[in-house]
């Protein structure tokens, strides 16, 4: 173990960041496809690697695997020093992020182009903060409120300028895609979840934080779907192909692609992070490319080049304030994955 460990940490943690992005970045592109596999091995009528099956059992697979990494923070002793507000806020992020956020993604995957969903889950930056400079009182400079304002135009010209299609909706003069508009409201829900998180959530254990909120999360999304559209929506979840598929989907774009992140944090400026994490919607254009030959359209390549200005200028500023700042002894292991979640976007679960 001490040689495994020892040998982990002379991998430059550039190496681990890049590796994370390109498994995070590649997310909706395989999420598509898993479903467009699925679609040419029908069970009767059915398609086993429904969107709904991937998100369910995809979280249980992960539930599955993070479990034994972390069961030791969920002591008794542990559980009783969270409070009251503690359970209530834990609550609350299970529900945005765990339930919300990606039962709306994977929804707005099934009827937008994923370029779209990439591009337009860059929403979430720039409202994250906002929401922070308003209700958390941050400091935020002159470099990361031009490039989120400059991100937040490009969001808006990608919405906008999209070709006409039969899933848009009518509002005045204004025709709107019902998949973008599902993926800004993921982003503003995403962005409430970080701001609660980082007021309320910061000191409570990592184990404790990822488990509740995704396990509650499934749960919640479960009871929903069931609702919605009756039990017979999941009657190919314990299919064996579904969970050969969802086995290897979550042990790679859940825990290895966590795995790479942190590990990489622990090795590199917070600069370094920052600035290899905004290559992931350039990762995601490209696997979009590649996975499912989705090419840009001219709205996409017009907020696309904005919204990459907009990174790049955030990118300066942050420069200027961390390249010195190391990420390891200023961030407890919570405030690490928050930081993922604001950073990554929709990273498959």
């Amino acid at each position: 173990m001490k040689r495994q460990h020892s040998l982990s940490d002379k991998i430059p943690g550039k190496v681990y960041l890049w590796l994370a992005i390109l498994i995070f970045g590649a997310s909706s592109a395989v999420t598509r496809k898993l479903t467009e596999i699925g679609a040419q091995n029908l069970i009767g009528d059915r398609n086993p690697i429904s969107l709904c099956n991937v998100l369910f059992v995809g979280n249980l697979c992960a539930l599955l695997i993070t479990i034994p990494i972390y069961w030791r923070q969920w002591k008794p002793a542990k559980l009783r020093q969270l409070s009251k507000r503690d359970w209530n806020s834990l609550t609350i992020v299970a529900i945005l992020s765990g339930a919300l956020v990606p039962g709306l993604i994977f929804q707005a995957l099934a009827i937008a182009p994923v370029n779209n969903i990439v591009l337009i889950g860059r929403l979430e930056p720039p409202l994250t903060l906002a929401f922070s400079f308003w209700l958390l009182r941050e400091r935020v400079t002159k470099w990361e409120t031009g490039g989120a304002i400059a991100a937040f135009i490009g969001v808006s010209l990608t919405i906008i300028l999209q070709p006409p299609s039969q899933t848009m909706m009518s509002m005045g003069s204004l025709h709107l895609g019902l998949g973008e508009i599902l993926t800004a409201i993921a982003a503003l829900a995403a962005a409430i979840s970080t701001i609660i998180g980082k007021k309320y959530l910061s000191h409570v254990p990592l184990g404790i934080y990822s488990i509740f909120r995704n396990a509650l999360g499934t749960i919640i999304f479960f009871c929903i779907a069931l609702g919605l559209y009756g039990r017979e929506h999941f009657m190919d979840v314990f299919s064996p192909f579904l969970w050969q598929w969802m086995l290897v989907y979550a042990a790679v774009i859940v825990v290895l692609g966590q795995f790479f992140w942190l590990q990489g944090l622990r090795n590199s400026t917070v600069s370094t992070a920052s600035l290899i994490g905004s290559f992931t919607p350039i990762v995601g254009i490209i696997a979009a490319f590649l996975v499912l030959n989705e090419a840009p359209n001219m709205a996409q390549y017009i907020g696309g080049s904005l919204i990459l200005a907009g990174i790049f200028i955030s990118q300066l500023g942050m420069k200027r304030q961390t390249a010195r700042v190391i990420a390891s002894p200023q961030l407890s292991s919570t405030q690490i994955e928050q930081k993922i979640d604001m950073g990554m976007g929709f990273k498959g679960l």
